[in-house]
C-alpha cells in the first residue's frame, strides 16, 4: 500500500472523514423515489443520518485505545487490549468495519479515511 500515512504508535492519530456512503445513498435514493418512493425515502433518510454521523463523529487512535467523539465529547473508549479481531469489509469500496471485544462485537460504517483506518489497525492492534 502507497501512502503518505507514517503513523507513530505513540501519538494520538484522528480519522478525516469521508462523505462516500452518504452521498452515495443520497443521490441513489433520489431515483428510486420515482419506482419506490417508500424505499428511496428510507434510503434517502439512511444517506442523511450517515451524512450527519460523518459530520460530528471523530475516530482518534491514541497510544493505548480507539476513541470516539461527539464534537468535543467521548463517547466511547475501547482498549487495544481488549481487541480479538477486526476486519474491514469489501476491500474495492471499503464500506464497513467490524471489530471484536472480548464481551461484544461491533460494525461501523466507513465515515472515516479507509487507508488511514487501515494503516492504525494494522500498528496498533496486528492480526495474528
Amino acid at each position: 500500500m502507497t501512502s503518505s500515512f507514517a503513523p507513530n504508535a505513540t501519538s494520538t492519530v484522528e480519522l478525516k472523514p469521508s462523505y462516500n456512503i452518504p452521498v452515495v445513498l443520497v443521490i441513489a435514493s433520489i431515483p428510486l423515489l420515482l419506482v419506490q418512493p417508500l424505499l428511496g425515502g428510507i434510503i434517502g433518510l439512511f444517506g442523511l443520518f450517515l451524512m450527519f454521523q460523518t459530520v460530528t463523529l471523530r475516530l482518534q487512535f491514541t497510544a493505548t485505545d480507539l476513541d470516539i467523539y461527539r464534537g468535543e465529547t467521548l463517547i466511547r473508549r475501547f482498549p487495544y487490549q481488549e481487541w480479538q479481531n477486526w476486519r474491514i469489509f469489501w476491500h474495492p469500496i471499503p464500506i464497513l468495519f467490524y471489530f471484536k471485544e472480548i464481551k461484544s462485537i461491533h460494525f461501523l460504517p466507513i465515515l472515516f479515511d479507509p487507508k488511514t483506518l487501515k494503516a492504525c489497525l494494522e500498528e496498533r492492534c496486528p492480526q495474528i
